[in-house]
Order: C-alpha cells, then structure tokens, then sequence
C-alpha cells in the first residue's frame, strides 16, 4: 500500500470539487488535486518568503501572498 504524507485532507478535496459542481468525485481525482494544490501552496509560500525576507521581515504577510500569487 502507497501511503503518502499530505497536508491537505482528501475529504476537503471532495468538498471543493462538488462545491465547483462535480457530481461524485473518484479518489485518484482527490489525491491529483492534494498533489497539485500543495505543490503551487509551496510554490506561492518560497515566493512570498523571499517577499518577506526582502522587506526586512521574518513574518509572511498577506500581502506577501497576495503579490506571490501575481
């Protein structure tokens, strides 16, 4: 058995997929959009850090995040 470590729960993934429409959800669906989703948080997090650190700051600010996400 594949046992990964994720961060974001498979049920939530559920959730936002039915939310945006989706009838039922197929778990190979949910654990592709945890792997997506967490790769671009990642993305956008070592971003918004360098935004941080930049500034003369340690802590992440929204709008760190709002400007990694540009």
């Amino acid at each position: 058995m594949n046992v990964r470590k994720t961060i974001l729960p498979a049920a939530a993934m559920e959730k936002l997929l039915k939310k945006a429409g989706a009838e039922r959800v197929a778990d190979d669906a949910k654990e592709r959009l945890i792997e997506v989703l967490e790769a671009k948080a990642e993305e956008i997090g070592q971003k918004a850090i360098r935004l941080a650190n930049h500034a003369g700051r340690k802590t992440i600010k929204a709008s760190d995040i709002r400007e990694a996400v540009k």
